[in-house]
This record gives C-alpha cells, structure tokens and sequence, in this order.
C-alpha cells in the first residue's frame, strides 16, 4: 500500500513538472515604442530601433518567432506580471528596485545620462547645486526621474508620461533643462525641434539609480528564458550581429 501511494506520488509529480515544462516556440516582447533611436513607431506605425532589431536577432538566434506588444511605460512591469508579454525589451536599467518585481538578463547595453537645456541657458554644469531653483523635466517611473527626484531635491522637478512630451515642453520654454538618457538626447538634438537645444553634459551615472546597464526583465521563475536570451546575446555578440546593429544607429559602442 505504501509503495502504491509513493508510486502515485511520484507519477502526480512528473505530471507537474511536465506541465510546468514550456516549449519555447513564440516569444511575446513587451516595448514601449516612445525612446527612440531605441525604440519607437515609424510613419507606417511600425515599430523599430535598436532595442527592436536586438530583439529580433535574438529572436531569430533562439529559433523562436518575436512578437511584439507595445505598452506604455508606467505599466510596463505590471503588463509583464499579468502575462501580456513574456519578456520587456525597451531600454529598462537593471536596478535593485525593479529586482524586487522581475528578473534580468545580462545586460545588452549601458549608456549615461544627460541634460539638455536651451542654447541661451546660463547653465554650464549639471549638479544639483548648478540646477538648483531650476526647472527639469523627465519621463515619469524612469530612472532618471528617481534620481532627480532623491538628488536633485532644490530643484522643481517635472515628470511627464513620454520623453517627447518632456522634450516639447523644453521647446515651448515651459522647462529650464531636461534629463534623460544622453544618447536618447543626443539623437533629439538632431531633429528639428531639437535645434533649440544643446546638451549641457553627462549627469552623475549612479550605481544606485541607474544600475547595471539595461537588460531584458521576464517574470521570475522564468530560468529556461532568461538563459535562452543570455546565451543567445552572447552568441550575436560573438558573431558580430551585435556589431552590425549598434553601427546602424550609432557611431561610438553603446555596449
């Protein structure tokens, strides 16, 4: 009887595990489509930038067909835990905080951050105590408005939905300076209405605020996934897919 009873046992556990197994043939990317040159929609409202061809040469490493799903950014966790999409590929820095709610792979890319303001502005540095009394503006539930938030505490602190609608408010003169990621700027400075403005410099790249680089989050216990795309991001590194990609959209190593 009690060999029956631990026999069932163990038939009942292997049906779990077999069960629990998932057979990778489809991934489901969660990205905002909001940052570019990393990702965003172009005229034909297709989705594209550096995060996204990543993502598809990953993809395409793994053998797995790329899907992809675009998700505001203040949602963009909860969207992941409720199972809309089985992994976030959209420039997210790998912090302790956001480790408390998801898991990361290594990371694919580090960049630091930056502050832009107008080209008449007096400002020539981007300390606290330089911005003091200022206006800044970032993007809401980013790291960079964490950060400004804790550090910059002298300052008035602006958050708004996307980066763009940040950037335009600097246009429209309503911001003194804003924060961003300086490649994410950079690449603003160069558009039309980026022609008002100018960097001012690279901000303090705290550990603490900013990281380990930006990875890819996938829910927790989701090991086999979080390998597949850490061996398949060694891979494309390795055969110079990586390479191919950061040259189409930069000209310095954003890895």
């Amino acid at each position: 009887m009690i060999k029956r009873v631990i026999l069932a046992a163990l038939v009942v556990a292997a049906s779990f595990s077999l069960a629990q197994a998932k057979e990778w043939t489809k991934v489901r990317i969660g990205t905002e489509g909001a940052y570019p040159p990393f990702n965003f929609f172009d005229t034909n409202q297709e989705l594209q930038g550096f995060d996204i061809d990543i993502a598809k040469a990953l993809c395409a490493e793994m053998k797995v067909e790329c899907e992809f799903v675009a998700q505001d950014w203040d949602g963009i966790i909860p969207a992941l835990l409720a199972n809309k999409y089985d992994a976030i590929i959209a420039s997210m820095s790998i912090t302790p905080e956001r480790k408390e709610k998801v898991d990361f792979t290594n990371k694919y890319y580090s960049t630091p951050p930056g502050l832009i303001a107008p080209k008449d502005t007096a400002l020539t540095e981007t300390t606290p105590e330089a911005l003091e009394g200022k206006t800044i503006g970032a993007q809401e539930a980013t790291t960079h408005s964490s950060f400004l938030e804790d550090v910059y505490a002298g300052s008035n602190i602006k958050l708004y939905g996307t980066q763009d609608e940040a950037n335009l408010d600097l246009v429209a003169g309503r911001l003194d300076a804003v924060a961003a990621d300086s490649v994410v700027l950079g690449e603003w400075l160069k558009t039309e209405d980026g022609a008002c403005c100018k960097m001012v410099g690279p901000m303090e790249n705290d550990p603490k605020y900013f990281g380990e680089g930006a990875g890819i989050a996938i829910r927790k216990g989701e090991d086999e996934l979080r390998e597949m795309f850490n061996k398949a991001l060694a891979a494309i590194i390795a055969n110079g897919t990586y390479q191919k990609i950061n040259d189409k959209y930069f000209d310095f190593s954003v890895y």
